[in-house]
């Protein structure tokens, strides 16, 4: 019978901010799409779904081995909905500046752990 060792994610600082940034973006854009009259109201839930899918995706050890891939396409993600929201949004909305600032400080979250997780693999094979 084959054996599947789980591992942990570490959860710190950087780790905690993602998973803040990531749950605050995703209730935003709930938030968004039930008020009324909103034309982009399926979009703003895909858009929630989107981030709640991709947050439990870099979270379950079960897909630690994708971790890196999954943070790429956080980071990619986030950096979509920012360029989309300046393409298509509504731009002289507070709440979409509020919004975006998150997104970018999702961003930079997932760069730090991703420099740190370079670092420790490159000391733990020095080692």
């Amino acid at each position: 019978m084959k054996q599947m060792t789980l591992t942990r994610i570490h959860i710190g600082p950087v780790q905690l901010g993602i998973i803040v940034c990531t749950l605050a973006t995703a209730l935003i854009h709930l938030y968004e799409a039930v008020q009324p009259g909103e034309d982009l109201r399926n979009w703003f839930i895909l858009n929630c779904i989107g981030y709640l899918v991709l947050l439990v995706a870099w979270f379950l050890p079960q897909l630690s081995g994708f971790h890196r891939l999954v943070r790429y396409a956080l980071i990619i993600y986030a950096a979509i909905t920012i360029l989309m929201w300046l393409l298509i949004g509504q731009p002289s909305e507070p709440i979409g500046y509020v919004t975006k600032a998150i997104e970018v400080l999702l961003i930079i979250f997932l760069v730090t752990e991703d420099v740190q997780d370079r670092r420790h693999s490159l000391s733990y094979s020095a080692s």
